[in-house]
């Protein structure tokens, strides 16, 4: 597979991978291997939350509201 990027991407990504001391190549595959690990985290969590909502599981305004006015009293 071939990415094509601007030239000032490719000059910020050739500056983030000399940082970290890898090529650009390496930089890119832990970029992205970084994105599809949180990615597929976060449709996890989404996919959860969007469970419990279903089932009725969740906290209206007024709740969540005395809950932060417990942790935060005026």
């Amino acid at each position: 597979m071939e990415v094509d990027f601007s030239p000032e991407t490719q000059a910020r990504l050739n500056r983030a991978a000399e940082e970290t001391g890898s090529g650009s190549a390496e930089y890119v595959r832990r970029l992205v291997e970084y994105h599809l690990d949180h990615d597929s985290w976060f449709r996890q969590k989404v996919n959860k939350g969007l469970e419990q909502l279903d089932a009725g599981q969740f906290l209206t305004h007024e709740e969540m509201g005395s809950r932060i006015a417990k942790l935060f009293p005026a």
